[in-house]
């Protein structure tokens, strides 16, 4: 097969993988459960950290934060803008009319923004307008209805990263029931790292920290709300995209940067942890209907990260791109070609605003394990405990298995050159953290 799809990207700010309907129906995602119901659902899909910039950078480019160097959100801690060439770039070059829409959130670096025909919010201001970013999408698909061209147009959407609106509530108390997760009720916060506690008394959690179980209850509530206001701007494109008859030629991807706690382990936002809550995304896949007999598997449970993304887009479009940290997911997709293999998935953070607290994960079947600075380590099995509950890095008789673990994952880090050991964490304000 060498026909080139057109791609539609598009993806959302802080979506957890839990949050869709088709995986929690306390969330109304009508939309992406429609094109989940035509396409493939990945069920283990990571992101390379839980902060927007970096993951974003690792998402455009296949490559981890530590190469990009997009380590940390942009201007603050680590977050220097993007240098390095996007799939962007590469679509433009080999032929497709490329489009970007939406926050962009990866500074203004002329190597790091090029590769768009037409773009709002990349080069000139950012933006977080939603309903621009699908009047945009709109507009670009009608103009497109009739070229022969293939077209690569990436929509990012601000929602659900509202929710931190919910700083500013005045009514604190749900308009429905939505019971609060088993892990908000036996939360033991002397049994995780110290970060933790100190995240939700001195940071973004204190806005919640010691109010009673309904402030937490609306806290999920207005999330929902946030993830169902993106679904009805997606269902708009999407049927955009069916009215001009390009949705058989079209590579459709709906994804996330990151996630969201929404209150698992009475935690909010977005911080220093490493939960699945925060590093678990949706991925959901829509192949052109020239490839839609090719893979009659409804899911798929191989563990992807984001640097996935831009080899499998690559591979679609017949593009070679070098040397990058993904795999392309496609013959998982059609069914066809070598499968790729993964022992284990690794998980980078570096910080929060100007709160440098550096952590890696490793992750496979069975255990995740994180590293923080220092050599703490917080260790979950999360075959017997799939809601990371029981930290067992104290536990003698996972002694090995941490050992194991902790070689494999330095083993990594000294292969690509991760400056993790080198990097030095942080106060809230910034200051150096003696250790």
């Amino acid at each position: 097969m060498t026909t080139r799809p057109n791609i539609l990207f598009i993806f959302s700010d802080q979506q957890n993988w839990q949050a869709v309907g088709f995986e929690d129906p306390t969330f109304q995602s009508p939309n992406m459960d429609r094109i989940a119901s035509e396409g493939i659902i990945f069920t283990e899909s990571f992101c390379t950290t839980p902060q927007c910039s970096p993951s974003r950078s690792s998402m455009m480019t296949g490559l981890y934060p530590s190469k990009t160097g997009v380590m940390g959100n942009i201007g603050q801690a680590g977050g220097p803008p993007l240098k390095h060439p996007t799939i962007g770039l590469a679509l433009q070059k080999a032929g497709y009319r490329t489009a970007y829409y939406g926050k962009w959130h990866l500074g203004k670096d002329a190597i790091g923004t090029a590769g768009w025909d037409d773009n709002f919010g990349v080069i000139g201001p950012e933006t977080n307008n939603d309903n621009e970013v699908t009047r945009r999408a709109q507009q670009f698909l009608e103009n497109n209805k009739n070229s022969d061209q293939p077209f690569a147009l990436f929509l990012s959407y601000t929602n659900p990263h509202d929710i931190y609106h919910f700083n500013k509530e005045k009514n604190l108390r749900p308009t429905k029931k939505i019971s609060l997760p088993a892990t908000w009720y036996n939360k033991d916060f002397s049994k995780v790292p110290d970060i933790q506690k100190q995240f939700m008394r001195e940071d973004q959690g204190k806005v919640i920290v010691d109010l009673e179980a309904p402030a937490w209850e609306r806290y999920r509530e207005i999330y929902r709300e946030k993830v169902k206001l993106y679904d009805d701007e997606l269902g708009k494109v999407y049927h955009c995209l069916q009215s001009i008859g390009k949705d058989d030629s079209t590579l459709v991807l709906l994804t996330s940067d990151h996630g969201d706690m929404d209150t698992h382990h009475r935690l909010i936002y977005k911080g220093p942890f490493m939960y699945d809550q925060m590093m678990r995304v949706p991925l959901v896949i829509k192949l052109p209907k020239y490839y839609q007999n090719s893979n009659s598997s409804k899911t798929i449970n191989f563990p992807t990260v984001n640097v996935d993304l831009v080899p499998t887009l690559a591979d679609f479009s017949g593009i070679i791109i070098p040397s990058l940290d993904g795999l392309s997911l496609k013959p998982l997709l059609i069914g066809e070609g070598g499968c790729p293999k993964r022992e284990f998935i690794i998980g980078e953070y570096y910080s929060k605003q100007n709160w440098v607290n550096p952590i890696r994960m490793i992750r496979n079947h069975k255990f995740k394990l994180n590293l923080y600075y220092g050599n703490r380590i917080e260790l979950y099995d999360i075959e017997a405990d799939a809601l990371e509950t029981n930290n067992c890095a104290n536990d003698e008789k996972y002694k090995k298995d941490i050992a194991e673990l902790t070689s494999k994952l330095e083993s990594w880090m000294k292969q690509r050159n991760d400056p993790f050991f080198s990097q030095t964490p942080t106060t809230r304000d910034g200051k150096t953290l003696l250790q």
